[in-house]
């Protein structure tokens, strides 16, 4: 069965995220986008776990949750939640956002209280340990073997396993003794599946990607498509991701990667980016202000690769590319805000009368959207399929512009866009 899954988001609790993500609000967005498991997000914050606790039940089982108020289990919870790991590993400081997912409520019980001895849980939803990443590893392992631990975001500077200003070179540099134990790594918005195909070590990992949402409006912007049984378990999700069962994993849904924050270098308070070539030649000094680069995603996959540009391993996770229904709204509209009555309007009267976002935008036969839908929304859909986009990339934490039509075809209008 076909099933859309978002293993990574965050609750009400994180920083800088919406207060509209409470467990009820994220099980509707889920129905409407069409996404069959959702991470709960922030298990270790204790008010976050409480209402976990108190608002989910156990499906017979499995490892998965469902809403007690809910009629259906149309929408599945899975524990998760991600950790900010600040520490010293060869004389260098490090920090890393590490992805925790849990098999069941005891085990994250026993999780959080033992998290809760030595460090502060509860002061941000993604909480900041001085712990290693192969300590964590050690203390998940010894609660449950069934933990799944792996690498967020894996390519973004300031907090990941490959980041330029704090990470590590290889997955055994990261994780030393307990790299066996990992099993996964999530790309991140600011890198796509190609980029990470370039780098060997990562062909023995199964590729994730997921949306990191902090806003239900995002959730699944990024997501992963699995073949599961008509009663799926976390034990069955462990096994497809343990054993990078590729047979299971029919694709994953990404970002362009120029949309993410930091897919090249600059500096984002001197308004400046650039090429990681064009970086080279400046030695890594904003021109603008004489400091050091934030070097980007591109560049520091570039560092790393072993493969040439365009490598395609033998056997890989197909992927496709999507951008978010409420955003194709916005342009063939020509209005700013996702927020806007009108966008809201005809998101819900497009969901309501053809199906699900994700089967919107990705498989739906235009013909279809277009008995439904205005002209321009079904134009906007098919230049989205087709990667026909205009694109600026992202830079120092500034989201990049990824946008059906140009600049020149919004001034033009009524004149380019048929």
């Amino acid at each position: 069965m076909k099933t859309v899954l978002d293993l990574h988001i965050h609750s009400k609790y994180s920083r800088a995220c919406s207060p509209a993500l409470t467990l009820s609000n994220i099980k509707k967005t889920c129905r409407a986008k069409g996404i069959g498991i959702v991470a709960t997000g922030d298990f270790t914050y204790p008010a976050w776990f409480k209402s976990i606790k108190e608002e989910l039940e156990e499906i017979d089982n499995t490892g998965l949750y469902k809403l007690k108020s809910a009629p259906d289990d149309k929408v599945k919870f899975i524990l998760s939640t991600e950790v900010s790991l600040i520490y010293k590993d060869n004389n260098k400081a490090r920090r890393v956002h590490i992805m925790i997912t849990a098999p069941n409520i005891k085990a994250v019980e026993e999780l959080n209280k033992r998290l809760d001895k030595d460090f502060n849980i509860r002061s941000d939803g993604r909480p900041i340990l001085g712990m290693s990443c192969p300590d964590l590893v050690k203390m998940c392992l010894s609660i449950h073997p069934k933990f799944l631990i792996y690498p967020a975001h894996i390519w973004t500077p300031w907090f990941s396993m490959f980041g330029s200003k704090s990470g590590f070179n290889t997955i055994e540099e990261c994780f030393h003794d307990e790299a066996e134990n990992i099993y996964a790594y999530e790309t991140g918005l600011s890198s796509d599946p190609p980029m990470n195909w370039r780098v060997k070590e990562l062909d023995n990992l199964t590729l994730l990607s997921s949306s990191d949402a902090h806003s239900l409006p995002n959730l699944a912007r990024e997501a992963n498509v699995f073949d599961l049984s008509e009663k799926p378990s976390y034990e069955e999700i462990y096994n497809i991701i343990k054993n990078h069962d590729k047979s299971k994993i029919l694709y994953t849904i990404e970002f362009w990667p120029e949309e993410g924050m930091y897919h090249i270098d600059g500096h984002r308070a001197c308004g400046f980016s650039c090429s990681p070539d064009e970086s080279k030649k400046l030695k890594n000094i904003c021109p603008v202000c004489g400091k050091e680069l934030v070097i980007g995603v591109l560049n520091r996959v570039n560092e790393l690769a072993d493969r040439k540009e365009g490598f395609k391993p033998d056997s890989v996770i197909p992927y496709k590319q999507a951008v978010e229904l409420d955003k194709i709204i916005c342009e063939a509209f020509n209005i700013k805000s996702r927020n806007s009555k009108e966008v809201l309007a005809t998101y819900e009267e497009m969901i309501k009368n053809l199906g699900s976002e994700l089967e919107i935008l990705l498989e739906m036969p235009l013909e279809k959207i277009k008995a439904k839908a205005p002209l321009e929304i079904v134009e906007g859909i098919k230049r989205m399929r087709e990667g026909k986009m205009y694109v600026v990339p992202g830079f120092d934490g500034q989201y990049g512009i990824v946008k059906i039509f140009s600049p020149e075809e919004k001034r033009n209008r009524q004149k380019t866009l048929f």
